[in-house]
């Protein structure tokens, strides 16, 4: 299917663009556009390792001055803008080249579905989590986490329904506003999350309010209203309500089951090991929206359960009954790297069985040669 995508954010059109336009000059023709979607997936994952090794458990910026160095939050406003630099320019280099592949779609919202996590994992760290003084708790971050993955999703389920990328307008914002956050942090120091800023609420209050501001008031809201149109137009992908709905199911489910872990855990495992179980909480999402996007693609409909959701519930079940006892921590480690490798695996295979098939390398605009 063709791709198609609409962009109506006037930050996107007015201001970023144009910057995209000029810096996509600088590429050399012969770099393939999969090979900049990488290169900036690459470095967000560089820096989140980065400020994980300075702050593994979130307690880094509760202090003042800072546990975490400078360099790290400048380097962290660097990495966050070149990858959305090479996001936003991916696209345009393609066109420029003339190799836009369904495998670069994938490729390249595929990464994103894994990036949004680790963007907002990453940025957890400016703010530190809850110490009585400051910062915010465990709880707070995995509801912001779930919202930026749902409005994510939206977009895409979205797009499964009616063939068209609407690009959230919290994409762009927020990106913005992470670069000026780690600027900020590294300019002024940590010092700044931890003084209220109006009528006693602190930035980061204000941040989460905007997010579930903006994702229940204005994506979500836009979301069912294009497929109410689409459908209005007759143009809709679906004709059943049940086909409609169908890519919801698993990653509604995922949410309860990892809610229902959270909220019940013997060992309060969301405040010993925030870190893990959020990376978790990332992949999981990101290979279960991979899967919608493969199905959206193809045209074919998605499984209405994903096979993460069996160990998955497996785990939550010996857990919340406390059967698993101390073991609690030592299984989420476990899980964690299972579904990681899981999901690095399903990445390799699609990747690979689609250049094969497409005639192409991912990572080389050379045309393979016909076995």
């Amino acid at each position: 299917s063709q791709y198609s995508a609409v962009d109506t954010n006037p930050l996107s059109v007015y201001i970023m663009q144009p910057i995209w336009n000029k810096i996509i000059k600088i590429v050399p023709l012969w770099i393939a556009p999969n090979l900049l979607t990488f290169s900036g997936f690459v470095m967000i994952l560089f820096n989140y390792f980065l400020i994980s090794f300075y702050d593994w458990d979130y307690t880094a910026s509760g202090t003042s001055p800072g546990l975490v160095p400078t360099w790290v939050w400048l380097f962290s406003a660097f990495t966050t803008f070149c990858a959305y630099a090479l996001d936003s320019i991916d696209g345009k280099h393609a066109r420029r080249t003339q190799s836009s592949t369904p495998l670069g779609e994938l490729f390249d919202h595929g990464l994103d579905s894994w990036a949004t996590s680790i963007f907002v994992l990453s940025f957890f760290s400016v703010c530190s989590r809850d110490n009585g003084k400051t910062g915010v708790s465990v709880y707070t971050m995995y509801i912001y986490l779930s919202i930026v993955l749902f409005n994510f999703m939206c977009s895409h389920w979205e797009k499964y329904n009616t063939g068209v990328l609407f690009l959230p307008w919290g994409y762009d914002i927020s990106q913005v506003v992470l670069i000026a956050a780690y600027l900020l942090t590294g300019t002024v120091g940590v010092e700044i999350w931890q003084k209220p800023l109006l009528f006693g609420y602190y930035i980061t209050d204000v941040l989460v309010i905007l997010l579930i501001g903006f994702s229940l008031f204005l994506s979500f809201p836009q979301t069912l209203y294009n497929i109410h149109r689409a459908h209005l137009k007759k143009t809709l992908k679906n004709d059943s309500l049940y086909e409609g709905l169908l890519p919801l199911v698993s990653p509604l489910l995922l949410f309860v089951l990892l809610t229902v872990w959270v909220v019940l855990s013997p060992s309060n495992i969301l405040a010993k090991q925030p870190r893990l179980f959020l990376w978790m909480v990332g992949v999981a999402f990101s290979n279960v929206i991979c899967k919608v996007i493969v199905c959206q693609m193809s045209s074919t409909r998605p499984e209405p359960l994903h096979w993460f959701l069996l160990p998955l519930t497996l785990l939550v079940s010996t857990a919340t009954s406390g059967l698993l006892g101390s073991m609690e921590e030592a299984a989420l480690g476990v899980l964690a790297a299972l579904l990681t490798a899981a999901h690095l695996h399903y990445g390799v295979c699609v990747g690979r069985q689609l250049s094969e098939h497409l005639n192409i390398y991912i990572f080389s605009l050379k045309k393979r040669v016909q076995e």
